[in-house]
């Protein structure tokens, strides 16, 4: 089992949430230090770590508006569908976000130093209100809240384009300020995320309300000067990356070159430089010349982490494909394909459907592939094929239920993955809230729930275990009573420490590791005793 972990429930606390307020991406900066979630409503909510370890929120904008494509007749959800940061090179971040139709290149900056920080309780665990925050050491607090997209139209198509943030994808660090990438279903946006602690004054053409002044009553010319003022977190999009895609945007990249990204929809995957909108380049096309001989569309798409020419995109199909840029500028062939035989005496009519690839994820060393379909993990090293180096069972009890799995849509739920800094430890989602671990050196695994119940201040964290015949402990859950409404599809881990992000509907928890006496952390080790998971008190809300 894994090693003891502090958590912390950055959920909504009402019971009642809207369809707008459910998660649909998570993803961490490079560093670990940022966190930021996108939801079907079109927001970014960022999160902050403090030096304690806790992620407290950073910033929240509006990435993307429901849009409506009036050539299509289509609406254009606002939902972010993925979100990725880009490096970091000066002290504002930048981030790409998209919908199914746009992407937006966000900046993320300050204005100033944070003067106390941000905590949601009192010294008696009671939420305090939003404009009273200060900080709490150690915490992921908020740092900027910015609305990123909102609902549109598309009228050619006459569809609404939801809001909802389907990825968030943060720039590597180069200055102060953070970038960082949303989209929704059709735009992709540039967010920068800066601070600020100087406002100008004195200006000759405007008064102190920011008004144009009459220009006769100007008769000296005055030099603007800078005045100290409180911190100010601003969120500002920096490119709107849009019209690239006629499906909707399912996955977005950044490059390990830190000028390009990837996006890719049901058949197109389209490469866009950072400073250029108005054109894209299309390097992987699979749409047929008749679409009655479509045959399977993509499902997700990532560059390798490493070498800019590489990247990996997987399909319905269940096969995954490593293309070289270097060989064609249209990836038509690819370099190699990973795909597993199916085994015949376990074929049925649901095969084709739970073998659909949902996600893909380079290993941070570069030399393994790991992919999620419906029911298993599965890891792969670039230089095998033929067959996956390691299979692991998300939830193989629901075999037997694929047939009312179908009928209520939920086979078709896509389900994210993820690696630990050290590519030791898988990590994915399921059903009930539930989320599963496995270690890939003594091949152990663990089942962990998520839920407001079990954040309570030195709550124990138990292991759960899902049964398909009798219980055998009272702690056991029957397969038959699992809640398929209450799923696990975002989970993202810290980069470099025992950090993770589980996405619960509305709620996001934060698991940490517990630290040890003399100050350190565990190793998130799976051990075969019951391990007791510590619990902090519940931090913010948004």
């Amino acid at each position: 089992m894994l090693s003891p972990v502090l958590c912390s429930d950055l959920a909504a606390l009402e019971p009642e949430y809207t369809e707008a307020d459910v998660i649909s991406t998570v993803e961490f900066n490079q560093s670990g230090e940022f966190l930021a979630t996108g939801d079907r409503g079109g927001r970014v909510v960022i999160f902050q770590r403090e030096p304690q370890g806790e992620y407290n929120v950073y910033s929240t904008f509006q990435s993307h508006e429901p849009e409506f494509d009036y050539l299509k007749s289509l609406e254009i959800e606002e939902k972010i569908n993925k979100i990725r940061w880009l490096p970091l090179h000066n002290p504002a971040h930048f981030l790409l976000a998209t919908n199914d139709k746009t992407i937006k290149l966000w900046k993320v900056s300050e204005r100033d130093k944070r003067a106390e920080g941000y905590n949601l309780r009192d010294e008696e665990g009671r939420l305090k209100d939003l404009s009273t925050v200060t900080t709490l050491q150690g915490e992921y607090n908020v740092y900027s809240t910015f609305q990123s997209h909102e609902p549109e139209f598309d009228y050619l198509k006459s569809l609404e384009i939801e809001e909802k943030i389907n990825k968030i994808r943060w720039l590597p660090l180069h200055n102060p300020a953070h970038f960082l990438l949303a989209t929704n279903d059709k735009t992709i946006k540039l967010w920068k995320v800066s601070e600020r602690d100087k406002r100008a004054e004195g200006y000759n053409l405007r008064d102190e309300e920011g008004r144009l002044k009459d220009l006769s009553t100007v008769t000296t010319l005055q030099v603007p000067v800078l005045r100290p003022m409180d911190l100010l977190v601003e969120a500002s999009p920096r490119r709107v990356f849009a019209n690239g895609h006629a499906y909707h945007i399912n996955s977005i990249s950044v490059n390990s070159d830190c000028e390009t990204y990837l996006s890719a929809d049901d058949l197109r995957i389209n490469l866009w430089h950072l400073n250029i909108t108005d054109r894209s380049f299309n390097i992987v096309d699979l749409k047929p010349e008749n679409m009655e001989d479509l045959s399977e569309v993509i499902t997700v798409a990532e560059f390798h982490p490493h070498h800019c020419h590489l990247l990996a995109f997987s399909s319905s199909t269940g096969t995954t494909r490593l293309c070289d840029m270097r060989a064609r500028a249209l990836c038509d062939q690819h370099a190699k394909l990973f795909e597993e035989a199916v085994d015949p005496s376990r074929r049925s009519f649901f095969s084709e459907i739970v073998s659909s690839v949902s996600d893909v994820k380079f290993s941070h060393s570069g030399r393994y592939l790991l992919t999620r379909d419906y029911l298993t993990v599965k890891v792969w090293d670039l230089n095998m094929e033929n067959k996956p180096v390691e299979t692991y069972q998300v939830h193989d009890y629901l075999r037997t239920k694929l047939c009312s799995l179908y009928e209520s849509d939920c086979i078709f739920d896509k389900f994210e993955c993820a690696w630990n800094g050290t590519d030791s430890v898988i990590m994915t989602g399921a059903y009930n809230n539930y989320f599963r671990m496995f270690d890939r050196a003594s091949l152990r695994d663990v089942t962990l729930e998520a839920s407001r119940e079990v954040c309570k201040r030195r709550a124990v964290l138990q292991p759960r275990r899902v049964c398909v015949g009798k219980k055998r402990k009272e702690t056991d859950v029957s397969v038959d009573s699992l809640d398929f409404r209450k799923k696990i599809l975002h989970t993202a881990w810290h980069p470099k420490e025992n950090i993770i992000a589980i996405a619960a509907s509305n709620n996001l928890y934060i698991f940490q590791d517990r630290l040890t006496p003399n100050g350190h952390h565990n190793t998130p080790e799976i051990q075969s005793a019951p391990p007791k998971w510590q619990t902090q008190p519940n931090p913010p809300t948004y």
